[in-house]
């Protein structure tokens, strides 16, 4: 099964092909598990398999499932007194709706600005008042260049934060779990600490082929105003990703190539900025949250691995 997560607030969300679980650790000590089964709208949609369709829908459910984790695990930090009895605890903890619209609108407009429209007037203002150029390719790699940078000032302001921190190093505890999956270890902490905190299937990996992507696809098209150079890129944003989606998903496949290993170093060295080496105990966490996907596939009658004593692994 393709394993993937995301780290959230003091815990790590994992997810499976039909399930997704959140483990957080608490002030106590105590380490809190809440799966849910995904949403099965996209496999309702006929086209939602189709190679650069597929990687879409693949985007929205990830960002859908993201935002509901992270406003989940601030819920949950954000109460002063909690139920002793964690069964409790987590069920009145639900997110609220009306926040999970809020954050999720919120999200889409602050990243539209930093990424979309803050690129696009430094971009325009360079062309019409300091370099004076027209051509449509060097426009694109000029906007391009300014997103990245915006990007990486961006992760590499937040690092410093000391929250930001801790929540990186449960992104390196999520993708030491994923490898430990992947290569069939026996999920233990001492199996787990020994893999790489980089991973190819990353998010900010997709991010970057994304924008690197960006630039040769806005080139195809001469839009004149600003505005339509806007919109254009919003209307092109779908199609990016799913390209994005199928080479991510081609690279991971062929990984251990050299010629790969190449392509995808860029991606890996991005990923020094967003993950730091995990303690144990943010192990344990990662390995809660993915043990938790792997029960629950396996109650749904799903595809499992075990040991060679019959656990699961």
């Amino acid at each position: 099964m393709n394993i993937g997560g995301q780290a959230v607030i003091e815990g790590v969300m994992m997810n499976s092909p039909h399930y997704y679980a959140i483990a957080l650790r608490l002030k106590d000590g105590e380490i809190i598990v809440k799966k849910e089964t995904k949403s099965k709208w996209a496999e309702k949609l006929f086209f939602s398999k189709f190679p650069l369709l597929r990687g879409v829908f693949v985007l929205l459910d990830t960002l859908v499932i993201g935002i509901k984790s992270l406003t989940y695990s601030a819920d949950i930090f954000s109460r002063e007194s909690v139920e002793k009895d964690g069964n409790q605890r987590a069920e009145k903890l639900k997110a609220n709706p009306w926040m999970l619209a809020g954050t999720m609108i919120f999200s889409l407009v602050v990243g539209l600005f930093l990424f979309f429209v803050l690129p696009l007037g430094i971009t325009e203002y360079l062309r019409r008042e300091v370099l004076t150029f027209e051509s449509p390719f060097l426009f694109n790699l000029v906007d391009g260049a300014i997103r990245i940078s915006i990007f990486l000032l961006y992760i590499l302001v937040i690092s410093f934060l000391k929250d930001i921190q801790k929540l990186f190093q449960y992104h390196g505890a999520e993708h030491k779990a994923a490898y430990a999956y992947e290569a069939g270890n026996e999920l233990k902490i001492e199996n787990v600490r020994k893999h790489a905190i980089l991973h190819p299937r990353c998010g900010t990996s997709f991010l970057l082929v994304v924008m690197v992507l960006a630039v040769f696809v806005f080139s195809l098209f001469k839009p004149t105003t600003i505005l339509e150079k806007f919109l254009m890129r919003l209307a092109l944003l779908p199609f990016i990703a799913g390209i994005a989606y199928e080479i991510i998903k081609l690279l991971t496949r062929f990984r251990t190539r050299t010629l790969v290993k190449f392509l995808i170093a860029p991606n890996l060295w991005l990923q020094r900025l967003t993950t730091r080496e995990p303690s144990d105990g943010q192990i344990e966490v990662a390995l809660v949250a993915l043990k938790g996907v792997l029960e629950a596939e396996k109650k749904g009658d799903r595809l499992l691995f075990y040991t060679e004593n019959g656990e699961l692994r």
